[in-house]
């Protein structure tokens, strides 16, 4: 009798041990993904359509963690406080040289700047300006957001081509871009970086107009990616693989013309801002591209790089395909198409 409870007692901790396992199989996996600016980075919405989407809150969630810019997230990502992070060039240079993470690996495009067809970043002066040429800068105030970022280097890049230098012959500072165009108006800059919405807000005043962009200084800009480290991909390859599959429906779903007035809501509703903001611009030919498939840009990326290097912002030169992975596009893209 007492081999027989025995038995029964081992055979009964087996069975909860099982029912445990399995439940903790079928624990959907929960990706944090970092974000610093909506709808430059599409994080925080772009499951907002959970009818289009296969797998979510089945191998996977999304929680969507807002940072105050891209540096932030590489810490995050460091530390292991944070799945995915979506990085600038700049900043993937500065988590490789500087962070040491030899294993990040970009898994997605977020959007590209300078694509034949679409908008790209601006440098605007004051209408009745008589800055008419780069060479016109010279003792001027240029403003960027950033330091190192890819605004900034835009500036950096056009100067050079020009033999000008900041801090030799002119001074260039940052500032936020809301505070831009008012320092334009009370000649407190000279020239401006500016991004959407603000420059359409700008376009739309009337006072500023186009000196340069950012495509004349430094041609395609794979502006903004999604990185993950190898390991953790690795691990969790299946999830992964299945959180793409969704990522590219709602992307083209965002992308579809038929689908602008929702998407445009959608945006709207989470930034607090009116549809007017968004309507004219976003998701359309004047806005930045985004790849369908959200396929990186491996060349301008390659591109980018190597001009952070020749302005001194990155000691070494980085082999930007040794730090792209596909496999995860190319997987989902075989399902979806």
């Amino acid at each position: 009798m007492r081999l027989r409870k025995s038995r029964l007692a081992i055979l009964a901790a087996v069975a909860v041990a099982a029912v445990a396992c399995h439940g903790n199989a079928a624990e959907p996996l929960n990706i944090r993904a970092g974000w610093a600016n909506t709808p430059a980075a599409l994080t925080p919405i772009i499951f907002a359509r959970k009818d289009i989407l296969k797998h979510y809150g089945q191998s996977y969630t999304l929680e969507a963690m807002k940072f105050a810019g891209t540096s932030p997230e590489i810490t995050a990502l460091a530390t292991g406080d944070l799945d995915i992070a979506t990085l600038a060039f700049s900043s993937l240079g500065a988590a490789i040289e500087n962070a040491k993470m030899d294993d990040i690996r970009v898994i997605g495009d977020g959007f590209q700047d300078g694509v034949a067809g679409y908008f790209t970043s601006q440098y605007l002066v004051l209408k009745d300006s008589p800055i008419t040429s780069i060479e016109d800068l010279k003792g001027k105030v240029l403003v960027s957001n950033a330091i190192g970022g890819a605004i900034d280097m835009g500036i950096r890049n056009m100067l050079r081509q020009h033999k000008l230098e900041d801090k030799k012959d002119l001074s260039i500072i940052e500032a936020s871009f809301p505070a831009m165009v008012p320092m334009l108006n009370e000649h407190k800059a000279d020239l401006i970086g500016s991004v959407p919405p603000f420059t359409q807000m700008a376009r739309a005043e009337g006072d500023t107009r186009v000196l340069f962009t950012l495509k004349d200084a430094s041609g395609t800009t794979e502006m903004i990616f999604s990185t993950a480290r190898k390991g953790w991909i690795e691990t969790n390859r299946a999830a992964l693989v299945d959180f793409t599959e969704d990522w590219i429906r709602a992307l083209r779903w965002y992308l579809d013309p038929a689908n602008h007035d929702e998407a445009v809501r959608i945006v709207a509703d989470y930034t607090k801002l009116k549809p007017q903001a968004f309507q004219s611009w976003l998701f359309t030919k004047d806005d930045y591209y985004r790849d369908p498939s959200a396929r990186p840009n491996v060349a301008a990326l390659q591109a980018n790089l190597d001009t952070q290097r020749e302005l001194g912002f990155q000691k070494t030169r980085i082999e930007a395909r040794r730090y792209v992975d596909m496999s995860l596009i190319d997987e989902a893209l075989q399902r979806i198409e």
